[in-house]
């Protein structure tokens, strides 16, 4: 099943900061895009929508969610994530703030260089 348009719309409304979270679909489900420093050159993926659950990275940066969020893989033979319930997109008020540490404790992509 994938996820409804519908759902990553929800999912981008109730985290706020439009600016600094995007998505993108990918195969009928979404990655999750958070800029911690507003530049938008530093945009990293830090959790997954599939089947229209929110799926968080688990990081040291996200270990806040350990005692209330579940763990499973967003899709056969990915690593275990937190999931976030719809009810807990409301409860869980500093969820931007973990998902801004999570991307800011992913190291930036080292750019190859061309051979001549």
């Amino acid at each position: 099943m994938s996820t409804q348009k519908e759902t990553i719309e929800y999912i981008l409304e109730k985290l706020g900061d439009y600016k600094r979270f995007s998505s993108r679909a990918m195969f009928g489900e979404y990655a999750l895009y958070a800029d911690p420093r507003h530049g938008g050159a530093s945009r990293k993926v830090v959790a997954l929508v599939c089947d229209d659950l929110l799926y968080v990275k688990i990081l040291p940066a996200s270990s806040e969610l350990e005692n209330i969020c579940e763990k499973d893989a967003p899709y056969e033979g990915a690593k275990l994530h937190y999931v976030v319930e719809e009810e807990q997109l409301s409860t869980i008020e500093n969820l931007p703030d973990i998902l801004f540490a999570i991307a800011e404790s992913i190291p930036e992509k080292k750019v190859k260089k061309k051979k001549k």
